[in-house]
């Protein structure tokens, strides 16, 4: 064990590198959303889902878009509509004639045969067409008729909502929600941000960039990220954490029981461990600790949890929530021996 260490860490270091170079290839497009930036890096560094929740004009689907020009993968976007229907998300079978004169089906694949797919606007169609979606971001495959087809790896979808205009939409349902990794606020700008925006956007010139990682390099470095060490402390410390989230535990703090109609559930931690991991390995840290749990549990927990009236009417967000909880919640300490 010891003689594999040092290669572990060279991963460690070679992986910063990458990421370094990858925010770097994504700021020439992009200006600011740093923490934006680092979560949805995370999520593809471990194989999860991204919802990207903002107001129109952030550039949420530039920067799905970017991210897919910087990585060696094939990139598709879907743009979701009232009328969009299941196969034009899955595919369809089409009936062909062959030279022979014979008639059979053949599967035409849909845009989610892809490594990045963007859902753009996804909360804007039915729920009978999001749900096309579950089998494929939860089992990587897609069944049409009695036919199921893996699809490509990795495979990631990102999704964008617009959290304002509710007219003509459809909420997402939680069994979709809790399958994202990430819930994104993608927030304004800042006066300096913003004005470099509008320099760049104004110039007539378009930033180049150029490829970072392969699909097998993504794949390679999923797998090394799960050597990440995470103690049964840090497992401990996740658990309680989100066990205090759920009204009816025995452990939730009495605020949580006032203002929450129900918590998250055990994917919440499992979320919660492999972000953490991506955050350590990003840091170039061989093992997780307590800072980089709390670094993700905002964007873990936000969809994870509803506020009932109460909270809304005392103001309180489910980001305020989820910041008291981590105060109330301790750190796990080792017993120590006389």
């Amino acid at each position: 064990m010891a003689a594999e260490r040092p290669s572990f860490d060279q991963f460690l270091e070679k992986f910063k590198q990458h990421r370094e170079v990858m925010i770097e290839e994504l700021h020439k497009v992009i200006v600011g959303q740093d923490e934006v930036i680092e979560q949805i890096l995370s999520a593809i560094f471990t194989g999860g889902h991204c919802l990207l929740v903002g107001v129109p004009g952030l550039a949420k689907t530039l920067l799905v878009s970017t991210i897919a020009r910087i990585l060696d993968v094939q990139f598709r976007r879907i743009q979701f509509t009232p009328d969009l229907m299941p196969s034009d998300i899955t595919g369809t079978n089409v009936l062909d004639e062959t030279d022979t004169g014979r008639r059979e089906f053949r599967f035409v694949h849909g845009p989610v045969f892809t490594n990045i797919l963007l859902a753009d606007e996804i909360n804007r169609t039915p729920p009978k067409t999001q749900a096309a979606l579950l089998q494929s971001m939860q089992e990587r495959e897609v069944t049409v008729g009695q036919e199921t087809l893996a699809l490509p790896e990795p495979f990631f979808v990102i999704a964008t909502q617009n959290p304002i205009e509710q007219e003509g939409t459809y909420p997402l349902p939680e069994a979709q929600l809790d399958r994202f990794m990430f819930n994104i606020k993608v927030d304004y700008p800042n006066l300096e941000e913003e004005e470099q925006i509008l320099t760049s956007t104004t110039s007539g010139e378009r930033a180049e960039t150029r490829k970072v990682l392969s699909a097998k390099a993504i794949l390679y470095l999923q797998k090394q990220i799960n050597q990440i060490e995470v103690g049964p402390l840090t497992i401990n410390y996740v658990a309680r954490l989100v066990r205090a989230t759920r009204p009816v535990d025995g452990s939730a703090p009495a605020f949580i029981r006032e203002l929450i109609d129900w918590g998250a559930g055990p994917r919440a931690g499992q979320y919660l461990i492999h972000g953490a991991r991506a955050v350590a390995a990003m840091d170039g840290r061989p093992a997780v600790s307590f800072d980089d749990v709390r670094r993700v549990a905002v964007p873990v927990l936000r969809h994870r949890i509803s506020a009932n009236f109460q909270a809304q009417a005392e103001g309180m967000t489910s980001e305020s929530i989820i910041a008291r909880l981590l105060e109330e919640v301790p750190e796990p300490t080792v017993s120590k021996y006389e």
